[in-house]
């Protein structure tokens, strides 16, 4: 059971990494999107501008603002992108789980950090045009029938931050801190576990899940119960099925509650759902996939954190511009590297963040008076989380770059 739970998760994450590299080669193919994007860019240079000068200015720390703006914060933002962007476009898995961690690292509340990782993934994908390009594969009443479910959850999953914020801003932060130690550490030392015995046997992990996947039980049974209103999809695969809306409804509902608390786009959720638990097949899941990011994390960035101030506009564009820089130098540096070397990593980067959001676990305890310890103690034990956090990110990032530079000539002639 745990085994095939780290399947569906990992099936996701590299689902969500596909796209990811997908939209973003997208994006830096066209001209008229990075020149938006250097527009967008324009006010936060002023800001810097008018900071350097000591000129107080809207947006900037001396007026009113979502959070505290400095240069320096925002060149942070586009490192933390940077390093999603590699973990994505060189392990080809999500590397998305580290973005929200890494921006709660910096100071940034847990709120706000969740708010301005899903608009960062919302102007991502809104600037793609890959859902057209798909748009062939999408069956229109499975995604309206899950994006029914699904901008429902968002407003639950908001709803749920919101209220726990409202509450304790300070059991807010234990509570997003709790759910990303749990997320990341299942994943890091399963893929760590995973990759020590692929090196152990010299070979390729038995149940890679990047392999076909077969219908379960779940989904026999599912298709069996007629429960209208009744989906018939796949028919270009040339295999039609039929499913109850409720069930694909209940399904995204699921994913948009999840999206909107972790801040991600749910698509490493939907991808093994749609395949694992529905039997779609893989063309109908991906066209159905991109069109589900593109609403559910515009809905929830909007609507849940957005209007109530929770976005940090500057960080989240200062990860899109990161992301599509790492992105392009990951995928690029596949090819130079070993697989064996790019697992590992991938596990080591995960068990960062899972580390990075345990060690903060004392100190808000402490801070909710929910234990007694020394403060001195809870201090050093998140600076020590922190520290060991933003150095594998480091050498990870160096280690990529090294490969990608020391290959240059290589990767050009394949290209």
């Amino acid at each position: 059971m745990v085994r095939q739970l780290y399947d569906f998760m990992m099936a996701g994450s590299m689902a969500y990494a596909r796209w990811d590299l997908e939209v973003s080669q997208d994006i830096i193919r066209n001209r008229r999107k990075l020149l938006l994007i250097g527009l967008l860019l324009t006010p936060i240079l002023v800001v810097a501008l008018a900071e350097a000068a000591g000129t107080p200015i809207l947006g900037g720390k001396s007026t009113y603002a979502p959070s505290f703006y400095s240069t320096e914060i925002f060149l942070i933002s586009i490192g933390i992108g940077l390093a999603a962007g590699l973990i994505t476009g060189t392990i080809g898995a999500g590397g998305g789980f580290i973005i929200t961690p890494a921006l709660m690292a910096i100071g940034v509340k847990g709120i706000m950090a969740v708010g301005t990782d899903m608009f960062h993934i919302f102007a991502k994908a809104i600037m793609g045009t890959a859902m057209h390009n798909r748009l062939g594969n999408v069956s229109i009443r499975l995604a309206a029938a899950f994006l029914v479910g699904s901008a429902a959850g968002t407003f639950i999953g908001g709803a749920i931050n919101k209220a726990i914020y409202d509450a304790d801003p300070l059991l807010s932060e234990l509570f997003i801190s709790v759910m990303y130690t749990v997320l990341l550490g299942f994943l890091g030392f399963y893929a760590a576990a995973d990759h020590l015995k692929a090196h152990r046997s010299g070979k390729a992990d038995p149940h890679d899940v990047a392999g076909p996947v077969c219908a379960t039980g779940v989904t026999t049974r599912l298709q069996r119960i007629e429960l209208p209103p009744m989906i018939v999809f796949d028919r270009r695969q040339g295999s039609p099925k039929r499913i109850s809306g409720v069930f694909v409804a209940i399904g995204g509902l699921i994913v948009g509650t999840l999206a909107a608390i972790l801040g991600v786009g749910g698509g490493f959720i939907t991808f093994p759902m749609f395949v694992f638990v529905f039997g779609v097949s893989g063309a109908t899941t991906v066209g159905t996939d991109i069109l589900q990011i593109i609403f559910t994390a515009g809905i929830a960035a909007i609507t849940q954190y957005a209007i109530h101030g929770y976005v940090f506009y500057t960080l989240a564009m200062g990860m899109l511009v990161g992301s599509l820089i790492g992105i392009q130098v990951g995928a690029l540096t596949t090819t130079a590297v070993d697989c064996h070397q790019i697992r590992g990593f991938y596990a080591i980067t995960i068990i960062a963040g899972f580390i990075n959001r345990a060690t903060v676990l004392p100190k808000k305890l402490v801070e909710l008076e929910y234990v007694n310890l020394p403060l001195g103690l809870v201090n050093g034990i998140e600076f020590v989380g922190n520290i060991l956090f933003w150095i594998v990110i480091a050498i990870f990032g160096i280690w990529v770059f090294a490969k990608f530079f020391g290959n240059i000539r290589a990767l050009r002639w394949q290209e």
